[in-house]
């Protein structure tokens, strides 16, 4: 396989159609792109051997299943040798749905997703600040959501 792949104005066209509907059927694409349906497959089937496109998803409305509360935190470690530790303990937490390593002030840097302030309290004073390795952690809660969008700019 060459791992040196490199899409076309072909495959972008067509990331850009999936990427905003993972349910579009194939022959929908294939018309927007006025190529075949076959094109189309084997162009997806390439991408997802080539690990350019992984998988498609359902997005919940988190909101509306009673998850009104999200938050970011920055978090501090004692040492930057507590990373893969921390990381392994910060995984076994459902309500933590993105996790950055990242430069600045904070060493990690998550997304958390809790049905109120309470539940968000819980989190983070039971469970996050419990975890050795960290020394403290800042939280930010998020007022309002107005972008949320895959990258279409391939």
């Amino acid at each position: 396989m060459n791992t040196n792949y490199q899409i076309d104005e072909l495959d972008r066209k067509i990331l850009a159609l999936i990427s905003k509907n993972a349910r579009i059927p194939y022959l929908e694409v294939a018309r927007a792109c006025k190529v075949s349906g076959a094109a189309v497959h084997q162009r997806i089937q390439r991408m997802f051997d080539h690990g350019i496109i992984s998988g498609s998803e359902f997005i919940v409305n988190y909101r509306k299943v009673g998850y009104s509360t999200c938050a970011f935190m920055g978090v501090f470690l004692e040492k930057a040798s507590y990373f893969k530790s921390v990381m392994i303990e910060l995984e076994k937490i459902p309500e933590i749905v993105e996790c950055h390593y990242t430069t600045g002030n904070y060493s990690i840097f998550v997304k958390i997703i809790t049905k109120d302030t309470d539940h968000l309290k819980e989190i983070i004073a039971d469970k996050i600040q419990e975890i050795k390795g960290i020394s403290r952690t800042e939280s930010f809660i998020s007022l309002e959501e107005r972008i949320k969008r895959q990258l279409t700019m391939y």
